[in-house]
């Protein structure tokens, strides 16, 4: 059985870091994979879901000879389910393109969610007090749902601009405020240093391509 909470944790990890694998004409499963960095993330995610999941989180070693350095990462997945399966065809084209839904705002409208897809692709500017949220190549239209979304279910009103050709969700210091009123006491304590409430880190450099 799915909960609402393990609903609203998986639309937003989908909106964020998550992959939906097809598995038969009805089903479907999420896959997870976070850096080393992200670790306890992962964890916590496989805790939350831990009834649909397939089983715990392994350590994945990975060995870049470009750049002759290994990079640590972790990945689990769920069990194939036909409620998977649905938000396959709601979340990706035909050609396995993530996309934003028609009825976005029929699925994106819990808080948690929003949170989860922060925590995986939302970084906090400490400088200027802001919020950008990486998003992947999604079309205008797509953009504009987005926009819509999150003003008609959150009241938080957005700009869309772009890093090295790719859309970014850009949220002003006063939405940005608005946005961590509603969405603090989801944040897990291993992804504060993601927002303005973490005690250790400080800002002052631009945001990188990593989240």
């Amino acid at each position: 059985m799915i909960t609402k909470r393990q609903k609203e944790i998986i639309i937003g990890t989908i909106l964020g870091d998550g992959y939906l694998q097809k598995t038969g004409k009805k089903n479907a499963r999420l896959k997870l994979e976070h850096s080393e960095k992200q670790r306890d993330y992962i964890f916590w995610k496989y805790q939350e879901l831990r009834n649909l999941m397939q089983d715990k989180p392994k350590k994945i070693i990975r060995y870049n000879p470009k750049w002759k350095k290994e990079y640590i990462y972790y990945r689990c997945q769920t069990h194939s389910m036909p409620f998977l399966g649905k938000l396959k065809k709601y979340f990706y084209d035909d050609n396995g393109k993530k996309v934003i839904p028609t009825n976005i705002k029929n699925l994106l409208k819990s808080e948690l969610s929003l949170a989860v897809w922060y925590m995986d692709d939302g970084y906090y500017y400490k400088r200027d007090q802001v919020i950008y949220i990486y998003l992947p190549k999604y079309k205008e239209e797509e953009l504009e749902r987005l926009k819509l979304v999150l003003k008609d279910n959150f009241d938080i009103e957005i700009k869309v601009i772009y890093k090295k050709g790719y859309p970014c969700i850009y949220l002003n210091k006063e939405e940005t405020k608005k946005f961590f009123n509603r969405v603090e006491k989801y944040i897990v304590e291993c992804m504060r240093y993601k927002t303005p409430l973490d005690p250790v880190t400080t800002g002052g450099e631009r945001p990188k391509d990593s989240t």
